[in-house]
């Protein structure tokens, strides 16, 4: 039986992600409890965002990173930002802790960051900058 190459990008996506999500959530969970927590979550998000850039270029979808897919990247990235946001503010808002709100938001948001970002990287005119 042999597995479309879509499986193996989305398990690849899951380990890149998984680490970024890691990286995330370990500097959010320390800032926080020095700095407001909107903050803390957005530097955690910057920082895997570059770590995650370079990571999906090389590991996920084997390709060089280009200035085009890094601005198509941090398209996908800030909907799904803002959707982490918004997630993030209503969990908050429903009472659960500073420590344990990103967990659902990161649940829900993975899976519509990996839809928005193998459009950047499999769309048709950017396959002619890797041949």
């Amino acid at each position: 039986m042999k597995i479309k190459p879509v499986i193996w990008e989305f398990v690849r996506f899951g380990l890149v992600g998984g680490f970024c999500t890691a990286l995330h959530y370990v500097l959010y969970w320390l800032l926080q409890q020095a700095i407001y927590v909107n903050v803390a979550y957005t530097v955690g998000y910057v920082t895997s965002f570059v770590a995650n850039f370079y990571l999906t270029s090389y590991f996920t979808f084997g390709s060089a990173p280009s200035w085009k897919k890094l601005f198509g990247m941090a398209g996908a990235h800030a909907v799904n930002y803002l959707l982490h946001m918004v997630l993030l503010n209503l969990f908050l808002w429903l009472g659960m802790s500073n420590e344990l709100a990103p967990l659902p938001v990161f649940a829900i948001a993975i899976p519509v960051n990996f839809l928005l970002v193998r459009f950047v990287f499999k769309h048709k005119k950017n396959d002619d900058e890797t041949r």
